[in-house]
């Protein structure tokens, strides 16, 4: 195999890995959004209490896709150069 077929086989294998990562994410940030909505039903009230993490790992899942996003395009846009 050529030099030049193996990078692309190797970016065509970091953008698969890259959308498995974005896929992970993405799946745990709906689940907790379902568990969000399960504590705040289930306390029906207008202020509910949710622990002080749960903005925290909602803005990490969000950073966290936002730098997979971002990777692909870097990957996606040297794999088209080449």
């Amino acid at each position: 195999m050529s030099g030049l077929a193996e990078i692309h086989q190797l970016l065509t294998a970091a953008r698969a890995g890259v959308g498995d990562g974005r896929a992970h994410a993405e799946r745990a940030r709906t689940l907790l959004g379902d568990a969000r909505r399960a504590l705040v039903d289930a306390q029906a009230k207008a202020d509910p209490w949710l622990p002080g993490q749960w903005a925290q790992a909602d803005e990490a899942l969000e950073h966290l896709l936002t730098r997979l996003a971002a990777a692909d395009d870097l990957v996606g846009g040297y794999q088209s150069r080449l």
